[in-house]
């Protein structure tokens, strides 16, 4: 039993890492369309999924940026991972301290596309390095367009243009200052909060995003796309 059982652990390791290396390539290429594990899961067992695919062009820049400054400032500048950060949370989890998070975008793309959702050592040990690959392998806008095309949103609200339309009527691309901030604010517990009616402590946060995106400047260099232009359609 103990030998059949490491055979198994094995075999789903050598998975977990085979089919990431063959697909983060495939995904490189602009027609193709991930979806998520989240995603997979609720198609699977037969749950609305709510999911239009847009182009990193055509979701408003100011989108882009907040949530670059609300989960990952440091996006353009780090290889996949903030090693600072990570390092700064194993030290305070060995003293025994709460954890925080510090996962990079490429991070949490590389979970949402082939990982699972709860926390583990396991699941980081993973993710670490597919994080690594996938931002190695794909160009920043791509990464990011990856990203905000399969991030939850809430129940069966899968990226940015189903998030735009759902919680404020609109495509991903009219999205405003404030309406973007508090998308992006919602990104980290997207089942417990609204950005649509927004409690006063997540109001507040978006205020904060919203500055920061504003001054964003060089730190959103390697994403820039101009903006959609009005008679676009």
């Amino acid at each position: 039993m103990l030998r059949r059982a490491l055979g198994l652990l094995i075999v789903t390791l050598v998975v977990l890492v085979a089919l990431p290396i063959a697909l983060v390539p495939v995904y490189a290429l602009p027609l193709v369309h991930p979806i998520s594990t989240l995603m997979l899961a609720d198609y699977v067992t037969l749950k609305p999924v709510s999911r239009t695919w847009v182009a990193l062009e055509d979701i408003a820049p100011v989108l882009v940026h907040s949530v670059m400054m609300s989960e990952d400032g440091q996006y353009c500048a780090h290889g996949g991972v903030d090693w600072k950060e990570l390092n700064a949370v194993i030290d305070s989890t060995l003293e025994g301290e709460e954890t925080r998070g510090a996962s990079t975008i490429p991070m949490q793309t590389a979970k949402n596309l082939f990982l699972w959702n709860s926390r583990s050592f396991v699941r980081k040990g993973l993710e670490v390095p597919l994080a690594v690959y996938a931002d190695f392998i794909l160009s920043k806008r791509r990464l990011i367009e990856i990203y905000l095309n399969i991030a939850e949103w809430g129940d069966g609200i899968y990226g940015v243009e189903a998030a735009s339309w759902h919680y404020f009527d609109k495509p991903a691309f009219a999205l405003t200052g404030r309406e973007a901030a508090l998308l992006a604010v919602t990104l980290p517990s997207p089942k417990k909060r609204n950005p649509g009616k927004p409690p006063r402590g997540l109001s507040r946060l978006a205020g904060v995003i919203e500055a920061r995106a504003k001054r964003s400047g060089d730190y959103v260099d390697c994403v820039a796309v101009p903006a959609r232009r009005a008679d676009a359609g």
